[in-house]
């Protein structure tokens, strides 16, 4: 897919999604409207319930809208199958959950090793132990996550998502799990490697510190977009 800088690298337009809840339709989001350009942080805000992890997963390809559009580097999103969404996300997305979703059953290297195998890049061991010294853990490779922390697994999941050096990363409440001591300190390793990687960054967060680093908030009340429009 080629980089056109002049087009951007998120576009929602009319974005809505339903769900049936017996004999009723329940509105998640309805008419979101948005752009974001390659390199921008964005928070997407709002109350429980306002539809922010919901945007999250239709703008990530991982649900499906009942209304309007999604385009990834003006690729039509949902004109893809499922295989091809994974595929996109595969070549161009990372993701930090709230929480960790990490295997428990791999170590710390083999959790972070695991996206570089399955898109078949080589040195993969290499690159994900180098990540992990990046990310402070070099003494823990070989921990499972049962064996760690909160802040670490955090770490690992960040780790994971950067290791394939992605243009977009999707981050759903990354400190929600966490202390506020602690959620600091992932909140400034997480925007040191995007200033690095020049990743763009969509986040849902309640966070105000992360919503103060960032470039842009979207604000959604009710499943409506009431700021941040292009």
């Amino acid at each position: 897919m080629p980089k056109n800088p002049d087009v951007p690298i998120i576009k929602a337009a009319e974005l809505g999604k339903q769900v049936s809840t017996g004999d009723t339709e329940l509105t998640i989001l309805a008419g979101v409207s948005f752009e974001v350009r390659a390199a921008e942080s964005v928070a997407v805000v709002g109350v429980s319930g306002s539809g922010k992890s919901t945007l999250l997963a239709l703008l990530a390809g991982l649900d499906t809208p009942t209304a309007g559009t999604v385009h990834i580097e003006g690729q039509d999103l949902y004109a893809l199958d499922e295989d091809g969404r994974a595929a996109l996300r595969g070549r161009l997305a990372g993701f930090v959950f709230q929480s960790f979703q990490l295997l428990p059953a791999m170590t710390a290297l083999e959790n972070v090793m695991l996206p570089l195998e399955l898109a078949g890049a080589p040195d993969a061991r290499a690159a994900a132990r180098a990540m992990l010294e990046r990310v402070g853990l070099g003494a823990r490779l070989h921990h499972y996550p049962k064996q760690l922390s909160g802040g670490e697994q955090q770490r690992v999941a960040v780790g994971r998502a950067f290791v394939g050096r992605p243009r977009l990363l999707f981050a759903d409440e990354p400190t929600g799990n966490l202390d506020p001591a602690t959620g600091a300190e992932v909140i400034e390793l997480l925007f040191s490697l995007n200033r690095e990687s020049g990743a763009t960054l969509v986040m849902v967060t309640h966070d105000e510190a992360l919503t103060r680093r960032c470039d842009r908030v979207l604000r959604l009340a009710s499943g409506r977009l009431v700021n941040g429009q292009n």
